[in-house]
């Protein structure tokens, strides 16, 4: 048996508590090896009912956000450490037009803001 085998086989479910911009909450079970990007679409397919207005047309314009990162496609639950049978926090953001990452500079101010915010940057100001 493979350790991924192993980690997925035993590990109760990771519970993630997702949160949309307008406030309304939702909890689903993914097992440890589940990708950001399984979860997004997993969520899409079974969007709950009391989400209904906030509903986007494809899971692609969904991404979550863990302690303030947007989280990568293809990082596992289990990567982040999660605790399975434990419940966590999570933002889950629907956003139409996503900028590419090189586009306007949008990734570096993205980095910078959140190294500014964690007190990793000091903003100059001239």
């Amino acid at each position: 048996m493979s350790a991924k085998q192993s980690i997925d086989s035993q590990a109760e479910p990771v519970v993630l508590r997702l949160i949309l911009v307008s406030g309304k909450t939702h909890e689903f079970e993914f097992s440890p090896l589940t990708s950001a990007h399984d979860v997004t679409q997993m969520v899409f397919d079974q969007w709950p009912d009391e989400w209904y207005e906030d509903k986007v047309q494809s899971a692609q314009m969904l991404k979550l956000i863990y302690h303030g990162r947007f989280l990568h496609g293809s990082v596992t639950l289990h990567a982040l450490q999660l605790m399975p049978g434990k419940t966590t926090v999570m933002h889950l953001v629907t956003r139409e037009n996503l900028p590419e990452p090189n586009s306007s500079g949008w990734f570096y101010s993205l980095v910078h803001l959140t190294g500014v915010l964690r007190g990793e940057h000091k903003e100059t100001r001239t």
